[in-house]
């Protein structure tokens, strides 16, 4: 299971890379592998303003619905509509190619609050 370093998460299974005053938010390899074929993801409209620790989408599995938290609260700026025609991008490449959203947080200092790989790992090892 990957958790690359050089990306923030939150105990909801979401990840954060900074990029410059954005975030690119996207679920975790340990996500993806739970939830199980992903068949459809539901995404915030470009221009919608999330609040951290609210739902801002869900993800559908073949085995169950999840809401997909809010890592910190911001503009939405772009939306990955690739997502709408491949879901399953999401199980293939969590990191890289099935990015969710990018956001223009309203304050960078929420996503230094957000847990490092290390401390990720710790909480995914938990719940193993």
């Amino acid at each position: 299971m990957g958790v690359p370093n050089n990306l923030r998460y939150t105990d909801e299974h979401v990840w954060v890379k900074v990029e410059g005053d954005h975030a690119r938010v996207g679920v975790t390899d340990f996500a993806q592998s739970e939830l199980g074929d992903i068949v459809f993801i539901e995404l915030p409209e470009k221009g919608t303003f999330i609040e951290a620790d609210e739902p801002f989408g869900s993800v559908e599995s073949v085995k169950t619905v999840s809401e997909l938290y809010a890592p910190v609260s911001g503009k939405v700026l772009e939306v990955n509509k690739e997502l709408d025609d491949r879901p399953e991008l999401v199980n293939e490449s969590p990191f890289d190619k099935a990015w969710i959203i990018v956001v223009e947080p309203t304050e960078m200092s929420e996503v230094e609050k957000l847990m490092s790989a290390e401390e990720y790992k710790k909480i995914v090892s938990e719940d193993e």
